[in-house]
């Protein structure tokens, strides 16, 4: 995965917390990533394609969840529930989004968003690239974008 893919993720992470959430987010190292199971129990995932195809996992823990809903739907959510998946389908739709207008070059469509809850669970990036994860913290907790992507190789003109 080419290193320049990630930070028009990092860059939306961070401005989608800071101005729809009003939580300022502080970045962590990258690291490449080996395992199938996201950091935190909550991941809201999204598949794209286009010049390039690939998987961006927005990975949250609990608590940082349950205040991402509670401030997106002004309700105090207490609980993992259906308000809470919607808001976070919606929190890694706003950061896809976002990071494709700045991959202008890939023409990248995403698909729409699916979350996932629960400890241990998997998610399967393309075989043939290795994911950058970059691991973030705000007042609510940690939390982590997870990208794997890799260009379309050109067809061969016959």
């Amino acid at each position: 995965m080419k290193a320049e893919y990630i930070n028009p993720f990092m860059t939306s992470l961070a401005s989608a917390f800071d101005t729809m959430l009003n939580c300022p987010v502080h970045r962590g190292q990258l690291t490449f990533k080996s395992a199938e199971t996201p950091v935190f129990e909550v991941s809201g995932v999204i598949g794209l394609s286009g010049k390039a195809v690939g998987t961006v996992v927005l990975s949250l823990s609990k608590e940082v969840a349950i205040k991402a809903a509670s401030t997106m739907l002004m309700m105090e959510a207490t609980e993992l529930n259906s308000d809470v998946v919607d808001a976070v389908g919606e929190l890694t739709n706003m950061v896809a989004g976002a990071a494709k207008a700045k991959l202008e070059e890939l023409n990248l469509s995403i698909s729409l968003p699916n979350v996932i809850i629960g400890l241990g669970h998997e998610i399967h990036f393309p075989s043939n690239v290795t994911p950058i994860s970059v691991p973030f913290t705000c007042e609510w907790g940690p939390l982590a974008i997870e990208v794997g992507l890799v260009p379309v190789p050109e067809p061969a003109l016959v």
